[in-house]
C-alpha cells in the first residue's frame, strides 16, 4: 500500500497509478484519507500533494502526543478531539454545505472545513494512526465516528465538535430523521467499510454535479470509483446512465449489458433493460 508521506513527495508519483491500486486491495488495506487525498488530486493540477500528505502525518503525531499512552476511551477520544476540533478548528461548513470544496480532501484541509463525512475520514485517520479502532457509522441521516476499546464503545458526532452521543442523543437524532415512531436498531451502529466510505465521499461530490449539470465530472467521478471498487456492480448502472447523458451511447449500451449481467435480482436489472430499449426506440 503506498502510505508513506515519500511516496506522496516522489517525482514519479502517479496519482492514476495509486487510485488504480487502490482497486486491487483488500477493504482492510485502504487507508480512507490517502484515497479522499488521491482523488482530490484529480481535480487540482496545481497543488502538491506532499503537503497535504504531511498534514496528515502530522496529525497522527499531534494525536500520539496528547494521547500520552493512557490505555482508556475516553483518553483516546479527548486527543482527537483536542488535536483536530481544538487545535486545528475542523468544523462543518454549515454556511456553505453544497459547496464541492467541502467533498475534496485538499480544500478541506486547506479551509479546515468540510462534510461531516470529510472530517470523519480525519478522526479516522488519526485514531487508525496509534492502533485504535476507529470507524464511521452510518447513523440514518447522519455520519458518526465510533471507537471501540476493551470491550467499551463511544460514538461522536464530527458535526458537532466531537459530541459524545448517548443514547437519548441518538433516539432524539434518529426520531428527527425519521419520525417519532422510529426506534434504535443495532443495524445503526454498524461501521462502514473503507470503500463504502470513499463511496460516500464521491456520491456526494457526483449528485452535485449532476445537480449543476456537469455530467462530465460527474462521469468522470463515477469512473474513478468505478476503478477502485471494480465489483461493486451498482456503479455501473450509474456509468451507463452517465454516458447516455453525454451521448457516448455504445459506452452506455455495453456498461448496462455488464450491469444486467451482474445485478443479481431482476428487480435491479429492469431499469437498464428499459433504459436499453428507450437507446433502441431512439433509433441507436
Amino acid at each position: 500500500m503506498i502510505r508513506d508521506i515519500h511516496d506522496f513527495s516522489s517525482p514519479h508519483f502517479d496519482v492514476e497509478q495509486y487510485i488504480a491500486h487502490l482497486g486491487t486491495l483488500k477493504d482492510e488495506d485502504i487507508f480512507p484519507a490517502y484515497g479522499a487525498l488521491a482523488l482530490s488530486c484529480l481535480t487540482h493540477d496545481g497543488l502538491s500533494p506532499a503537503r497535504y500528505a504531511h498534514h496528515l502525518q502530522s496529525l497522527e503525531r499531534e494525536v500520539a502526543a496528547a494521547y500520552k499512552g493512557k490505555a482508556d476511551i475516553e483518553a483516546q477520544h479527548l486527543a482527537l478531539k483536542s488535536v483536530l476540533c481544538d487545535e486545528c478548528k475542523y468544523r462543518v461548513d454549515d454556511e456553505n454545505p453544497e459547496d464541492l470544496q467541502n467533498a475534496s480532501m485538499m480544500r478541506v484541509i486547506d479551509r479546515g472545513r468540510g462534510l461531516p463525512i470529510a472530517l470523519a475520514i480525519l478522526y479516522i485517520h488519526a485514531g487508525r494512526a496509534q492502533g485504535w479502532d476507529v470507524v464511521a457509522v452510518n447513523f440514518p441521516g447522519h455520519i458518526l465516528c465510533r471507537i471501540h476499546h476493551e470491550g467499551q464503545r463511544i460514538l461522536f458526532d464530527p458535526r458537532s465538535d466531537c459530541q459524545i452521543m448517548t443514547a437519548p442523543d441518538l433516539r432524539r437524532l434518529l426520531k428527527a430523521t425519521l419520525g417519532d415512531e422510529a426506534e434504535l436498531s443495532v443495524d445503526y451502529y454498524d461501521a462502514l467499510d473503507n470503500r463504502d466510505v470513499l463511496h460516500r465521499l464521491q456520491n456526494i461530490i457526483k449528485f452535485r454535479q449532476i445537480a449543476l449539470e456537469d455530467y462530465e465530472g460527474a462521469l468522470e467521478t463515477a469512473l474513478n470509483m468505478h476503478i477502485i471498487d471494480p465489483q461493486e456492480y451498482r456503479l455501473m448502472l450509474d456509468l451507463g446512465v452517465l454516458y447516455m447523458r453525454v451521448d457516448r451511447l455504445d459506452a452506455a449500451r455495453d456498461m448496462l449489458l455488464r450491469y444486467i449481467e451482474c445485478a443479481p435480482h431482476s428487480r435491479d436489472r429492469q431499469e437498464a433493460e428499459l433504459l436499453l430499449e428507450q437507446m433502441h426506440l431512439q433509433g441507436d
